[in-house]
């Protein structure tokens, strides 16, 4: 992989540019944590330009003009192109037990700790890490509906800043509870 010199501002302007191309399923199948980080490892040369299946052949194709590229073949290491769908998930297994939430990268599963849980499938990026943290195993991927279309790129990048900035939000809130629990347990 050839590692491209530019300054910090035209850096951060390809990654934007590149970024913008890419679908934001957040599905992590190109290796990276989302797809910002995959857009920083190609702007820095360290990722190739084939790694998105959700992206397909288009994608490739868009990354490859905007780079000057010759375009490649979907890496079959990252899985297949397409659609996988929308999770749904089987209300008869579904313990409430809440480990998918925090996972969906665009928050469209709905539900609370031992409540049954649904996805709302407009929302859905089909990107599938809420079937691993499942432990009982009532996650599958369905088809999408005829009539729907799978989310569009500028709003599953919304919904992943959001989602991301309410874990972070959060993880503050934490934090400062703990730090007054320990000033309260240190000055009685």
């Amino acid at each position: 992989m050839e590692t491209l010199a530019l300054p910090a501002a035209s850096e951060s302007a390809l990654v934007d540019r590149i970024d913008a191309l890419l679908p934001q399923t957040q599905c992590t199948r190109c290796g990276y944590s989302g797809c910002r980080p995959y857009a920083q490892a190609i702007a820095r040369g360290e990722a190739a330009i084939n790694r998105c299946p959700p992206g397909g052949r288009a994608g490739i194709e868009a990354l490859a003009s905007l780079l000057a590229l010759e375009p490649l073949p979907l890496d079959p290491k990252c899985g297949p192109e397409g659609d996988t769908g929308v999770a749904w998930i089987d209300p008869q297994i579904c313990t409430g037990c809440a480990r998918c939430l925090p996972v969906c990268p665009v928050d469209a599963i709905i539900g609370a700790q031992r409540l049954l849980h649904t996805v709302y499938a407009a929302d859905c990026t089909g990107c599938e890490l809420c079937i691993a943290s499942c432990p009982v195993d009532c996650i599958v991927m369905r088809p999408r509906s005829s009539d729907a279309r799978a989310p569009h790129a500028g709003t599953n990048r919304e919904r992943y800043l959001n989602h991301q900035a309410r874990i972070e939000r959060r993880a503050a809130e934490q934090a400062e509870l703990l730090a007054a629990k320990k000033r309260a347990a240190r000055d009685p």
